[in-house]
This record gives structure tokens, C-alpha cells and sequence, in this order.
């Protein structure tokens, strides 16, 4: 994505910041992604750079006025007078809908929740062979998968993780964990987090949690949201990523970097 494009996308971030968030909101911005994803004609029109901005967002408006929200509609219209192409106008909108939904969890203090059993979410079901192909075969419909979602999350989840779970379904990157983990690092930037997976052979027990959690936040100088997962083939130790990082202390880790050596 170029330099433009990235601060076109925080300048979207800055207009819903200001707007008043709901999960209506979220599904009005998901259902314009859905309609330029299907409007192949529609999508180039709104985002030609040949063709002035003010005209692209007159479009916009026409079409949409009447359809959606003052709020929503401000948000596309933004996003269309903006340079950005049609893959990264659509990203910015969705990424806007997920952020909506995100923040309306946040107002009425579940975003945590959220955030976990996304996550948890994610474990269980690449962790299940049978479950992962129902999940992620797009030759399935979207309604039979969506129905799977609702019969595992229904009632167990906070109604933004089920709708955000069936949302990743869709994935426009045709790809639901990459999808998802999106959704989860959106959820800890929210509150300006940065996650760290931890892999462990055995549970980290409360005070293990917070001394590790407060050790990388002194480390990375921001607050730190953790994601255990728990792999006993590690033997003993611990191993945290950071994005491209990776901090490698476990057993198995070491006696394989002892056995490289004598290749």
C-alpha cells in the first residue's frame, strides 16, 4: 500500500473516531463493502482518478442518500475523495465497519471479551480438521457456514464476536484466520495495545501473566494484550511474538537450536 493510501486509511480512522459508533452503523458500512465488492461498474466509477472528487461523491451521495445513515453516508463519502483505489477503498471501509462494531463493545465494556473469544474462537477452530473444512470451505454457502457460526457462538459469545466471526466467513481476502486476526489486532489497537501471542507448554498462572505482560510493555513502551496458547510439545519456557518478532525461550526451542549446530 503506498504512503497516500496508508494516510488516506488514517485519516478514515480519524473521521469515525469523531462519529458516534454503533452496530447499525458497522452493518450500514459492511453493506456498501458488499455492494461495491458486487458492482464491479459502480466501484470503478467511485474510485476513476481521472474523474474529479467532488463528482465521485456526488455519486456517492446519489445512490446512497437515501439508503443509509447521515453518519455512514459521511464516512463513504470521505473514503470516495479520497485517492485511494477501489481493493484499498474497500479495505478502509470495511476496516471502518469492523472498528464501529469494535468501539460499540467498548462503550458497553466487552471489547476484552471480544478480543478473547475471537481469538479462542480462531484456536478451536484451526485446531479441529473437520471444523475448520465446514468453516472455510467457500464452496459452502455463506448461509449454511453462518448458521454453523451461530450453533458454536450463539448464546456463548458477546454479539459482536458472532457477528465478527460471520463477517470473517466472507473474508475478502478469501482467507478466514487472516481475516480474523485482523479483526483481533484492530480490537487491541482500539485501546492502543500491541498483541503478543505466548506460547507456553503449560498454563500461565495469574502472577506469570502480569509480570510477563508488564516486562514487554516496559520493553515495547506500549500496553501489551496477551494471546496464550498452550502447546506442551514446548516442554518447558516460553516463546512471544510481537508481530515479525520473536522472543524464543522454551526447551524445545533451544535443544533444536543445539541440534542445528551439529548439522
Amino acid at each position: 500500500m503506498s504512503i497516500e493510501s496508508e494516510a488516506a486509511l488514517r485519516e478514515l480512522d480519524a473521521a469515525l473516531d469523531r462519529s458516534p459508533v454503533s452496530g447499525e452503523l458497522a452493518d450500514e458500512l459492511f453493506s456498501v463493502v458488499d455492494l461495491l465488492q458486487n458492482e464491479p461498474s459502480l466501484r470503478r466509477a467511485l474510485t476513476d482518478p481521472a474523474t474529479p472528487a467532488e463528482r465521485r461523491q456526488a455519486l456517492a451521495t446519489g445512490l446512497l442518500g437515501s439508503r443509509i445513515s447521515d453518519t455512514a453516508l459521511t464516512l463513504v463519502v470521505d473514503g470516495v475523495g479520497r485517492r485511494l483505489g477501489a481493493t484499498a477503498l474497500l479495505d478502509g471501509l470495511e476496516r471502518q465497519a469492523v472498528r464501529a462494531l469494535l468501539k460499540s463493545a467498548q462503550a458497553t465494556g466487552s471489547l476484552d471479551d471480544v478480543e478473547d473469544q475471537l481469538f479462542r474462537f480462531g484456536r478451536v477452530v484451526d485446531g479441529d480438521p473437520e471444523l475448520r473444512g465446514a468453516i472455510t470451505d467457500r464452496t459452502a454457502s455463506l448461509d449454511r457456514r453462518s448458521a454453523l457460526v451461530e450453533q458454536l457462538l450463539g448464546g456463548r459469545a458477546a454479539p459482536e464476536t458472532v457477528r465478527l466471526a460471520k463477517r470473517a466467513l466472507a473474508a475478502r481476502d478469501r482467507n478466514f484466520f487472516r481475516t480474523l486476526n485482523g479483526y483481533i489486532e484492530l480490537a487491541a489497537s482500539t485501546r492502543d495495545r500491541v498483541i503478543a501471542t505466548v506460547r507456553v507448554a503449560r498454563p500461565l498462572e495469574l502472577q506469570q501473566r502480569e509480570r510477563l505482560q508488564n516486562a514487554l510493555a516496559r520493553q515495547i513502551g506500549r500496553e501489551i494484550a496477551l494471546q496464550e496458547i498452550v502447546e506442551p510439545e514446548l516442554i518447558g519456557g516460553i516463546r512471544v511474538e510481537i508481530g515479525d518478532e520473536v522472543i524464543e525461550g522454551t526447551v524445545a526451542g533451544r535443544l533444536e537450536a543445539v541440534r542445528r549446530q551439529f548439522e
